[in-house]
């Protein structure tokens, strides 16, 4: 399987990313440009945290408007998996590809720390590996991480099991302590805790690399379908 993980300006989980599928997964990786426009070539696309462009404007609203974002899109349509953590979950909000927007954490502060998250639907491709209700550690690194949705948008995502992930307890105030949703056909991904950080046990959690194994598993399974 190749995974694409695009880099903008101000990206710097770029190389965690690279490192969880290469010496992890054991699946290829490969550094894409911004100002490429096709990823035709990719299995999957990940968009990886950071500051691109240094946030100015909004958290990922630059990055949203650059040749890659074509290429993005093109992706998500072809029902490829499409994950983006922390700036790349803004990234996807400003293309439209998710519902919502992200504001300011509630206490104004960047919050570094390992959080617990609890498993919302384990049913995605990006979740398949975890238990329904399964509590796992996974760290989170942001300033702009405030979730927020209308009713309707909420009541949505609640209905179409789009929320992946949730929060055990309020970190930033996001609405419904929502840490990860999906789009409606269940091949995007954002989520603000960094998965890519806690693929081993020596970073203390391995919790995180279930999500790579589980989209490896739905492409191995899709695959064999198709041939």
């Amino acid at each position: 399987m190749k995974f694409a993980v695009v880099v903008f300006p101000g990206s710097n989980c770029d190389i965690d990313m690279y490192h969880a599928v290469r010496d992890e997964l054991g699946e290829e990786a490969v550094y894409v440009d911004y100002r490429e426009t096709s990823l035709k070539e990719y299995d999957a696309v990940l968009l990886p945290g950071g500051f691109s462009f240094g946030d100015y404007l909004r958290s990922g609203a630059i990055a949203a408007r650059l040749p890659i974002a074509r290429g993005i899109r093109e992706a998500a349509a072809e029902g490829k998996p499409v994950l983006g953590v922390c700036n790349g979950f803004q990234v996807l909000l400003e293309l439209g590809l998710l519902p919502g927007a992200m504001r300011r954490n509630r206490q104004l502060s960047f919050i570094c720390k390992s959080v617990t998250l609890e498993v919302a639907n384990s049913s995605t491709l990006f979740t398949s590996a975890y238990q329904p209700g399964e509590h796992v550690t996974i760290p989170v690194a942001h300033g702009d991480g405030n979730y927020f949705c209308d009713e309707a948008t909420l009541e949505e995502l609640r209905t179409n099991g789009q929320i992946a992930f949730t929060y055990t307890e309020d970190v930033n105030g996001s609405v419904d302590r929502i840490a990860g949703i999906t789009n409606k056909a269940g091949n995007v991904l954002g989520m603000m805790p960094h998965p890519e950080r806690a693929v081993d046990e020596l970073l203390g959690s391995a919790d995180g690399l279930k999500m790579f194994q589980s989209i490896l598993t739905h492409w191995r399974e899709t695959h064999a379908v198709k041939n």
